[in-house]
């Protein structure tokens, strides 16, 4: 980022590299993290909720000790260089390091592709524990004889609760809407806790998978074999389905949605119609169970589906103008039945070794239940932190109807300290936003580093997102990247940047995304097939296109930039390719 567009070196919610983990990456952080974070939300969720829930996490299952922490009683484990937020490398190559069975360069085989530019592995005498080497071997043996997670359950009951007990805000005074925000605090840091929990022992699985199928001479069938699995993830795709056929039925109905997604509930409201007005109580049911999902959904500056209707009625208008066909049950019932095949084809090879099926029967189980688990985490967590999102964005309603800010997102441009602050002296801050926010806008124009190692990069290392010398390639080219999702179509390909807005994406189109938070998976359900440009085991993207059967590419680097719009394409997500014809 050029020093002439009068920003400091660096982003005022920066982070401050320790001599204990000094090798971060936005390795499978850049499809979670897509955006810079904003002022407000790194405080109350990166900080004060996700950091510590992940430090529990660390802890609980026996990675970590307290004291090995820098800072434990307010740990930054998400740390922000340029605004954007990156996966702490060194603390997570320890757990490798303790890990029966793993090792540093095994976590960063998982992390990262081949010519990745990443820091190199510096061992340090304290890495190595008989300690934790031993309570991480027994939560190893958890991973492989649980057989469900009743905690988190019960954090999606604790969500469920915060939802339908939500006040009026629009009734609250200032002070009662934030301290409701606030509120959210220790429950985003117990949600995350489970996630981390589950997340960081969901590759014991299938790590199992890929080296039995491997061992049997196709790698591939590891892909397929975790086809189908039911994720709290794509429910809100479901759900967009049913609503989508609704509309396809109603005359009146399609013709709202043909007027373009800002009109629609207007124009449903205003008609009187039977057929518009079930279409709404639907919609309604819709948004109070899955209106918590959108685009960048961790920071609680971005709007929700909730707070922005719009994102949710582009997708359901796509699965309006889908063949029926296209149904989500269809195409998982087939990728079941494929994985369900592949499933006694494997036991039917491995009768004679009984240690070997009986590994294979564990990992299965273990894969199956760890990926499930993951999505119902992130969602318990998504819909905590959507409540903090609602309650401030309506105090940005408020200051926006005083003219004291000219959009309810310069709100977070604001620590949780300086809120206080303007609610008493609004003044005294004003200036403060407004030379944030344009320094917040710039940065998302900016492509961060993709390691950083001891030192705090300047801002001006930051490249632009745009027109730095990517080519789109030529007929015939084959881009790889790592099998999503089995299968293989071929279909035109639909460069799609926003999810909000996905212009001239058509059913049967090839999705090109890049990234796969949940506001893109609504998307995926009328196209052919799903290509992103990041994406890592376990991802989003991943795990929903199995289990809704979509073919799915993901780490093609710069897909969105290599691939030409309107070009015709093939996906295979056995083999992990996509061939521009």
């Amino acid at each position: 980022m050029s020093d002439n567009e009068g920003v400091n070196t660096t982003w005022i919610a920066d982070s401050t590299i320790g001599e204990r983990f000094p090798a971060w990456t936005r390795g499978n952080a850049a499809d979670v993290f897509p955006e810079p974070f904003s002022v407000l939300g790194t405080d109350l969720v990166l900080l004060q909720g996700m950091s510590r829930g992940l430090r529990d996490a660390y802890i609980g299952f026996g990675a970590l000790d307290w004291e090995e922490l820098e800072h434990p009683e307010m740990p930054d484990l998400f740390m922000r260089f340029g605004g954007y937020p990156y996966n702490p490398l060194s603390m997570i190559r320890v757990f490798g390091a303790r890990m029966p069975g793993a090792s540093p360069e095994l976590i960063d085989q998982a992390f990262f592709d081949e010519g990745a530019d990443i820091p190199t592995y510096e061992a340090e005498p304290w890495h190595e524990s008989e300690k934790h080497a031993g309570l991480l071997g027994a939560s190893v043996g958890w991973a492989l004889s649980v057989q469900s997670f009743p905690f988190l359950d019960d954090d999606k009951q604790v969500a469920a609760s915060l939802r339908e007990s939500r006040p009026n805000l629009a009734a609250l005074e200032d002070a009662a809407v934030v301290a409701r925000a606030r509120s959210m605090v220790p429950y985003i840091q117990l949600t995350f806790d489970n996630a981390m929990r589950v997340s960081s022992l969901a590759s014991v699985g299938t790590g199992i998978l890929g080296a039995i199928t491997a061992a049997l001479g196709d790698a591939t069938m590891a892909v397929r074999l975790l086809a189908g699995i039911e994720v709290d993830s794509s429910a809100p795709s479901h759900a967009m389905w049913t609503l989508g056929r609704l509309a396809a039925e109603s005359p009146v109905v399609g013709a709202a949605f043909d007027a373009g997604p800002d009109s629609v509930v207007d124009q449903l409201r205003a008609s009187g119609d039977p057929a518009a007005a079930a279409f709404l109580n639907h919609l309604d049911l819709f948004f109070r169970h899955h209106g918590s999902r959108g685009p960048n959904e961790y920071d609680p500056i971005s709007v929700s589906w909730e707070l922005s209707p719009r994102i949710a009625l582009a997708a359901i208008d796509l699965m309006r103008r889908s063949d029926a066909g296209s149904a989500p049950t269809s195409r998982q019932a087939a990728s079941v039945a494929e994985r369900d095949r592949l499933v006694a084809q494997i036991r039917e090879q491995l009768a004679g070794d009984a240690e070997t099926l009986g590994t294979f029967e564990a990992g299965l189980h273990s894969a199956q239940l760890f990926l499930a688990g993951r999505e119902r985490a992130k969602t318990n967590c998504v819909r905590v932190i959507n409540e903090m999102r609602v309650a401030l964005h309506e105090l940005g309603r408020r200051y926006v109807e005083r003219g004291l800010i000219e959009h309810a997102q310069q709100l977070f441009m604001l620590d949780s300290d300086e809120l206080d602050h303007f609610r008493h002296d609004p003044a005294a801050l004003q200036a403060t936003i407004t030379e944030r926010w344009a320094t917040y806008e710039r940065l998302r124009r900016y492509e961060p580093l993709f390691a950083v190692n001891h030192r705090v990069p300047d801002l001006s290392e930051m490249s632009p997102r745009e027109g730095h010398g990517i080519d789109q390639v030529a007929a015939g080219t084959v881009l790889r990247g790592a099998a999503g999702s089995a299968g293989a179509a071929t279909g035109r390909a639909r460069v799609v940047l926003d999810a909000a807005d996905p212009v001239g994406l058509e059913p049967g189109d090839v999705l090109i995304a890049p990234q796969t938070d949940p506001s893109w998976v609504p998307l995926f359900v009328p196209a052919a097939a799903v290509v992103v440009n990041v994406g890592a085991l376990g991802s989003h993207a991943m795990i929903v296109s199995r289990e809704l059967g979509i073919p799915c590419v993901v780490a093609v680097a710069d897909a969105t930039k290599r691939i030409p719009d309107g070009a015709m394409v093939t996906v295979d997500g056995n083999a992990g390719t996509v061939t521009v014809h």
